[in-house]
């Protein structure tokens, strides 16, 4: 079980490495050649249940260039995520599977 969740946590952390690195490249693009900026908030339901599991999921999403996390509200276990351009949900949370089997 512990090794299980130690697996999925390496798994996240390079995840958000690899996505943190991703969207650089993509705001630092767009940023030049001033192409899809159209700033956007969205509201995102997550189907993460502990309130640990969603502040790390929020503050994924905030170390991540081009999204910011506005507001979070753990009841309803919905995320305000304020993006550069319009995305989906998947663009913007691609790790929550990792979050919930690491914690959930």
């Amino acid at each position: 079980m512990f090794l299980t969740r130690l697996g999925y946590g390496i798994i996240y952390f390079l995840d958000l490495i690899y996505e943190i690195l991703k969207a650089t490249f993509d705001v630092a693009f767009n940023g030049i050649m001033r192409q899809n900026i159209d700033p956007v908030v969205v509201e995102i339901e997550t189907v993460l249940e502990r309130s640990v599991s969603q502040t790390i999921l929020a503050n994924s999403i905030s170390l991540t260039p081009g999204t910011l996390s506005v507001d979070l509200d753990s009841e309803n276990n919905i995320i305000k995520v304020a993006a550069i351009s319009p995305r989906s949900k998947e663009d913007i949370i691609p790790f929550e599977p990792y979050i919930k089997k690491m914690l959930e």
